[in-house]
């Protein structure tokens, strides 16, 4: 079973920027309850979407310098990168199915 990445600051340009494939990563923070509501649906999207696009997650709190730059200002929030540009902007709980057709958007 795939487990979404864990993104830091410290690994973000390479992880995520410089990534072959799509990638997708949750902005969120342990106090956030709608972050904690988002959770499990990123972990099936991990699992679902393992070899096509890097699925993962940044703690706002530990790495504040990855949000700052791309202007989180609500969680949870969800950016999708292709070829290390934000193709698209997910703010708060949304079914996986939005998920999932931003995904099929990229990953084609």
């Amino acid at each position: 079973m795939s487990k979404p990445q864990e993104f830091t600051d410290a690994n973000f340009q390479n992880e995520v920027l410089e990534s072959d494939l799509p990638v997708l990563v949750d902005f969120w923070a342990a106090w956030c309850g709608p972050c904690r509501a988002v959770g499990p649906t990123i972990d099936e999207l991990a699992e679902q979407y393992e070899g096509t696009v890097k699925v993962g997650k940044l703690n706002i709190d530990e790495n504040p310098q990855s949000p700052s730059r791309f202007g989180i200002s609500s969680i949870p929030a969800v950016l999708l990168f292709k070829d290390g540009k934000v193709v698209e902007t997910l703010v708060g709980v949304q079914p996986k199915e939005r998920y999932e057709v931003a995904l099929h958007q990229v990953a084609a």
